[in-house]
Order: C-alpha cells, then sequence, then structure tokens
C-alpha cells in the first residue's frame, strides 16, 4: 500500500491497521527492523546522502509512527518526543523571551505547572484564560505580540469544548500561532489541522500507544515554516528524544487505534448516559451529553464519538462530597485506581488529590478513563462502589 495522496484517500482505519503498507524493501517484513544504531557511516567524500548523522534527530525508528501520525492528521510533519510534556514544552521553548502566549485555565495540570513556572521564568508572558469563550480569547489577544495560542479541548479534566476553527481564526487575525492539545480526541475524531490549527500535540503515551507500556509525545504540523524548524532544532539539541523500542511499540499501537478509540468512545458515552441524573451522582462531566458545556461545537468537530474520558462528581456522603469521591474509588473492583489515560484498562482517579492548590477540579470530581472492558461490568462496578461509599 502507498502513501494516500489526495487523489486517492485511504480510510483512517486502513491507514492505522496497515501502518501505510510498510515493507521491509530487504526482507520483506511487514513489521519493521527494530533500529538500534546511535550512528550512521559517513560516504568516502564526506557527505550524508543516507540523510541520517545521529540517532538523537535521525533515528529510522521514527520513521513509521510519525509517517502514520502524520497521514492520519494530515500534516506537513510529524516529529516523536520523549513524552507528551517534552513535544509540549518544545512549542513553547521554541518561542522568545517575552513573547505573549495564552493557554486555558482548564487543561493539563503538568503542562499548566510548566508554563507558570519554568516558562514565565525563562521570559514568556503566559496570560490563563476561558479559552471556551471566544470573546475571552479576543479580549486578552495582543495583535503583534501575542506568540501563540494553546488550547486543549476537550480539556482535562472538566472536559470542556473550544471552538478550534473560530479560535484560530482569532489568533491567525492577531498575528499568532494556534496550537492544539488534542490528546483525548485523537487524529480519528479531531483533525485540527484542518480546523485551521497550526500545530497539533498528543501525548502518544495516551490513545495513540495505547497499552500503558510507552512513555511519548508527537507534534504535527500543518505547514513548514522557520518557526517549525526551531521546533526541530529544540528536539534535537536538547535531546527530548524517544527510545528505539519505543518507538517500534507505538508505531505497533498504531495499528489498533481506531478499534480501541471507537470501543472507549463507545462505552464513555454509555456509562455517561447511564450515571446522568444518577442519584448518587451530583454531575456527569461528558462532551457527548447534550446538557454539557460545549456540546454542540463538539458534535460539529468531533466525528465518530466524543472520546473515551469523562468525569463525575459524586453526590456527598456524611463525610462530604471530596471523602464520598474517595470512598468510591477505593470500592472499586475493575476501575484501577492510577493516573494516565487512553489504556486497555479503565483507570479512576482524583483529580484534586493529583493536582494539589489551585486545581479547577473540584474535590467531589473523580476522573474516568475508559478502557475497553465490558461496559456492563464497568457501570456495575461503580454502581456498587457508590452504594458503597454512601452507606
Amino acid at each position: 500500500m502507498s502513501e494516500p495522496t489526495p487523489d486517492q484517500p485511504y480510510h483512517p482505519d486502513t491507514v492505522a491497521a496497515q501502518a501505510l503498507g510498510w515493507i521491509d524493501e530487504r526482507t520483506r517484513a511487514v513489521i519493521p527492523p527494530l533500529h538500534v544504531s546511535t550512528t550512521y557511516l559517513r560516504d568516502e567524500d564526506n557527505q550524508y546522502r543516507s540523510g541520517r548523522v545521529y540517532a538523537r534527530a535521525d533515528n529510522p525508528a521514527f520513521d513509521q509512527a510519525e509517517a502514520v501520525i502524520n497521514t492520519l492528521e494530515g500534516g506537513h510533519q510529524a516529529l516523536l518526543f520523549a513524552s507528551g510534556m517534552a513535544a509540549a514544552t518544545a512549542v513553547f521553548q521554541a518561542l522568545k523571551p517575552g513573547d505573549h502566549v495564552l493557554a486555558p485555565k482548564v487543561m493539563y495540570w503538568s503542562l499548566r505547572n510548566w508554563l507558570m513556572n519554568f516558562a514565565t521564568e525563562w521570559g514568556l508572558d503566559v496570560e490563563l484564560i476561558d479559552m471556551t469563550s471566544p470573546a475571552a480569547v479576543a479580549t486578552a489577544l495582543r495583535p503583534g505580540k501575542t506568540a501563540l495560542v494553546w488550547i486543549e479541548t476537550p480539556a482535562n479534566p472538566l472536559w470542556t469544548v473550544t471552538d478550534i476553527a473560530e479560535t484560530t481564526r482569532l489568533a491567525h487575525a492577531a498575528g499568532a500561532l494556534l496550537a492544539v492539545d488534542s490528546t483525548v480526541a485523537t487524529p480519528l475524531l479531531t483533525q485540527p489541522l484542518a480546523l485551521g490549527a497550526d500545530v497539533v500535540m498528543h501525548a502518544a503515551t495516551k490513545y495513540l500507544n495505547g497499552h500503558s507500556d510507552v512513555i511519548a509525545g508527537v507534534l504535527v504540523v500543518r505547514e513548514d515554516s522557520p518557526y517549525w524548524q526551531r521546533v526541530r532544532k529544540v528536539r534535537a539539541q536538547l535531546g527530548g528524544t524517544l527510545g528505539s523500542f519505543e518507538a517500534w511499540l507505538l508505531a505497533r499501537g498504531l495499528r489498533t487505534l481506531h478499534l480501541r478509540v471507537r470501543a472507549a468512545s463507545a462505552s464513555a458515552l454509555t456509562i455517561a448516559r447511564h450515571f446522568d441524573g444518577h442519584p448518587l451522582v451530583a454531575e456527569v462531566l461528558y462532551p457527548g451529553l447534550p446538557r454539557c458545556q460545549g456540546h454542540e461545537i463538539a458534535a460539529r468537530q468531533m466525528t465518530g464519538g466524543f472520546g473515551g474520558m469523562l468525569s463525575i462528581r459524586v453526590a456527598p456522603s456524611q463525610q462530604g462530597g471530596e471523602a464520598a469521591a474517595i470512598a468510591v474509588a477505593a470500592k472499586t473492583a475493575i476501575w484501577k485506581r492510577a493516573t494516565s489515560l487512553g489504556g486497555t484498562e479503565s483507570l479512576i482517579e482524583h483529580r484534586a488529590s493529583v493536582e494539589g492548590a489551585g486545581t479547577p477540579a473540584p474535590p467531589d470530581l473523580l476522573r474516568l478513563s475508559t478502557g475497553l472492558e465490558d461496559v456492563g461490568d464497568l457501570i456495575a462496578d461503580l454502581e456498587q462502589a457508590l452504594a458503597a461509599a454512601h452507606r
């Protein structure tokens, strides 16, 4: 299978399942070999016609995963990183001290901490706003000064939704780039670049790999630019690159992305509907529910599902809502009390405990990463845990 073209587009399921139909020309293997060399031979005339010099930037183990992700996103180029944080921070490290940056108040907590500490100390002017409000974005933008607008949609852990196309329009009108953390949506549910975004980031640790055994990140760019070349230099010079075996595992995980995302999204919607209005649940947060914030926007920019992530706010017990939420997590048997998301196993986490002071997560909130177990078993497990916590 050759790489898809505008005249012969392959369905994303086919792209993922066959990993672009890659074949090792030497052995005719359908699975790539594991490249572990860190350095490559220079030609006799002192040139590097292979295009590879050193594995920090030129590792052939990256090629397949980068090509598949880039194709799924419809981008110009993809770059793998050692983690989602390495990928995300590279977006900001390619800016210049003094640049103004807009980011959402509700976002992945580790990146928020990095922005409000390291990035500001380094010299970026970081401003957190309600990114779900186009009016707030328009007010905060400083034409000629704002260099980057960063959005995350759906946004962890409240799963609020930002209008990518409208926010991009506002950012570009002010001369700013627009980058999207699309980890939860995945390339199968949302294509930010097609909506005008300049860069899309995935914590590939999550859904792209999907098996809770790889730490990785990836950036995909819509078109080449001096800014993108600075991002490439950040990766090469700061060394936030992935190991060969991890890249190989990521390429393997991508082959089942479509099956896992579709199943997790369907189960999450079933769970959200089941507990919406439940007497022991104060609120369900999931963009697939019509009453939730941003549902209409999500329905417009997410195709094929609303993702596998949701949160529930537990009704208070005699000890209060926070105590009830922690007790529910303690009583689950199938849902595992662990951080991260996007794996085959379902995870439950009390986010306020993890994020600490300043978190936007209410103390009664439990974040749920829906896995691939039977949805009836998942619902029954939450039901018994809720009942036990409120006895």
